[in-house]
């Protein structure tokens, strides 16, 4: 097997996150006591989660105090910062971090009766500091959006007296707001509290995973199976996000982490940088809907709803199923219109034997899913047996053995990934103490119902914008615990059930990354590709069409989510299938082997929507209609097909 250029720059991109790109370089002493911190934090979460249990409130603590210190060393309070050491201000916070951590894990016996009623003057000294920090490290990892975000929940609570209506309540003091913030039912509340336990072990399981050499394999296989078909890089990104987003918790990471790879590769072949980058992020935010994690969200979601976490995977297949193939086929349509090739096989590796090379490291996922489904045991469990499996099967080939400075690099990446997330859990415990505190979960809800004027459609739309407004700039399990608090409760209200509400909130959080004005991981896309950033962010809507409209159609046929006669749900999926491949066809315009006029995309739209929909009924109309625009393709538009085909596909690769 001959490698090509780009397979051997794979290496040194494999390792790159979103959060690596900004942080500080830390080298020399500083960089050991970085990475020290990071290392311990990963052990002390797998003795306390797996040996030796410690009170909530004490691993909480622990968790979000090491999180703090190694934000405020290793990202710079300035973007522009050129500095790559710690500033004197960072040893300051970091100092103060220490000291409130202490005062509460010293005080926690008493404090845990004085927080929201009658705390002290130094319980309040520590929660400005712990509030004011956990805005600060936020708006360091995240930007602004979820800080400022707080910072009016905060306000509501405070001020929410002078406001009118079903929002309105009587106000709070600041010493009661403070306090009550700093407690188990806000910044220590169920965020940070899934964050500390089996989030951060899936994150630390991922970089042992990628460490071993998984990622390359993922890139390996997919790029063997799919590379030599039509359009195949662009086919490579969505197999390899697909793979890559069963461990990763962050769609911009994985638009980085594959992305350097795939888009270089599509751009190659003759795709244009927007669509490049637009496939790349559509692929890799679709990671974050694929079971059986769901970008750690699944647990979360089972949780909050209570239901068994099967549940939620088996509610996730048929809809991720639609998002792919969707992608898949437009990227297919594309290749096919602008008459696009795959790269020659003699420069791919061969999937045979990359799986003969390294499909083992793909046992720590089969051991995961079997401890989760079969074993029927916790998440945490299921992560410290994922870890373990992998350093055990990475010793069977030299290529893949981790020695001790692998593992210890493992810990520490492990760690050092999961610093965005712990913040911005935090700071959602900021919003969900404030919703707690006032009640406005519920008047929120009643204000979302009162503006669709009881109208579940409406109410739908409604919901959609402010999750995907909220969602935006978030990793997705910080998106979809605010979406959660927030919106979801708007639609059990109206009748929804309580899985296709969450399932519905949770979609268009993890949406908001391609979703101008703020699409992250469209962004992140752009910036490998080159290409301009609202462009890319366009035709990644464009792409994951499917994902905006398959909500809707749960939240009206739950047998889109699992739910129903397995006989029910197979017809259902097929022909959700089917419709999917005709909504594809109408969106790129290119049906049958050539062009499709306008009046035959409205036809494919209008039967890929009866088609999606569940219910006898629908099918019938949406088979019905599909095969008119086969017959109008085959015997009244075929020769116009042929005149303009050429002519399209020669001014988009002008464009």
């Amino acid at each position: 097997m001959t490698k090509t250029k780009e397979l051997e720059v794979y290496t040194e991109y494999c390792e790159i996150s979103d959060e690596g790109s900004t942080a500080r370089r830390l080298t020399g002493f500083q960089g050991r006591v970085v990475t020290a911190i990071a290392v311990a934090m990963s052990l002390y979460h797998i003795y306390v989660l797996g040996f030796f249990p410690v009170t909530p409130w004490i691993l909480y603590t622990v968790h979000l105090g090491l999180a703090t210190i190694l934000i405020l060393f290793l990202y710079p309070g300035r973007n522009k910062e050129k500095t790559a050491s710690i500033k004197t201000l960072d040893y300051i916070l970091a100092c103060l971090m220490l000291v409130s951590g202490i005062y509460i894990i010293l005080e926690m016996e008493e404090l845990i009766y004085r927080v929201g009623i009658s705390p002290t003057g130094p319980d309040l000294l520590v929660g400005v500091i712990l509030i004011l920090l956990v805005l600060e490290t936020t708006r360091r990892t995240s930007g602004k959006t979820l800080p400022v975000l707080a910072i009016i929940f905060l306000l509501y609570a405070k001020y929410g007296n002078y406001l009118s209506g079903a929002i309105g309540h009587r106000g709070y003091s600041w010493e009661r707001l403070i306090s009550y913030t700093t407690g188990m039912d806000a910044i220590f509340s169920v965020p940070l509290g899934a964050s500390a336990s089996f989030v951060f072990l899936f994150i630390l399981f991922s970089a042992f995973l990628n460490a071993s050499g998984a990622g390359k394999f993922f890139i390996d296989f997919s790029l063997g199976a799919t590379g030599s078909a039509r359009g195949g890089p662009a086919k490579t990104a969505v197999v390899a996000s697909a793979l890559f987003g069963t461990v990763s918790g962050n769609s911009t990471a994985n638009v980085v982490s594959t992305g350097a790879f795939t888009i270089p590769l599509m751009k190659k072949i003759g795709y244009s940088p927007r669509f490049s980058g637009a496939v790349e992020s559509v692929a890799s935010t679709g990671g974050q809907i694929m079971p059986p994690i769901l970008g750690s969200a699944a647990f979360i979601m089972a949780q909050l709803i209570g239901v068994p976490y099967m549940d939620i995977v088996k509610a996730s297949i048929i809809p991720a199923l639609l998002y792919f193939a969707a992608v898949f086929i437009m990227i297919d349509l594309e290749a096919a219109r602008l008459g696009l090739k795959g790269l020659p096989k003699s420069s791919l590796p061969q999937p045979i034997e990359a799986l003969k090379k390294s499909g083992h490291l793909m046992i720590p996922l089969l051991v995961l899913i079997y401890v989760l489904a079969i074993m029927n045991a916790s998440p945490i469990k299921a992560a410290i047996w994922a870890i373990a499996t992998t350093l055990i099967v990475s010793a069977f080939r030299k290529e893949s053995r981790m020695g001790w400075k692998d593992i210890l690099q493992s810990l520490s990446k492990g760690a050092e990934s999961a610093l965005g997330m712990i913040a911005a859990c935090a700071t959602a415990g900021i919003i969900i103490g404030v919703l707690n505190l006032t009640g406005s979960g519920l008047k929120f809800a009643s204000v979302v119902i009162s503006l669709s004027g009881d109208s579940l459609p409406i109410a739908l739309v409604l919901t959609m914008l402010a999750s995907i407004i909220l969602g935006m700039g978030l990793p997705t399990t910080a998106a979809y615990l605010i979406t959660a608090a927030v919106v979801a409760p708007a639609l059990v209200q109206m009748g929804v059930s309580p899985m296709a509400a969450h399932m519905f909130v949770f979609f268009f959080a993890c949406l908001s990354a391609i979703t101008p004005p703020v699409a992250l991981a469209a962004f992140a896309g752009a910036g490998i590709a080159k290409a301009k950033p609202m462009e890319v962010a366009v035709t990644s809507v464009k792409l994951g069409i499917v994902a905006f409209i398959v909500p809707f159609m749960f939240v009206y046929g739950p047998t889109l989510l699992w739910e129903g006669s397995m006989l029910k749900i197979i017809l259902t999926a097929i022909t959700a299938l089917i419709g999917t491949y005709s909504l594809a066809c109408a969106i790129q315009g290119w049906f049958f082997g050539g062009t499709a006029n306008l009046f035959l995309r409205l036809i494919l739209g209008l039967s890929s929507l009866m088609l999606i929909k569940p219910g006898s009924l629908t099918d019938y109309l949406g088979i019905g209609l599909l095969l008119v625009a086969i017959a109008l393709r085959v015997f009244i538009f075929k020769k116009q097909t042929e005149v303009t085909t050429a002519h399209d596909a020669q001014m988009e690769k002008a464009t």
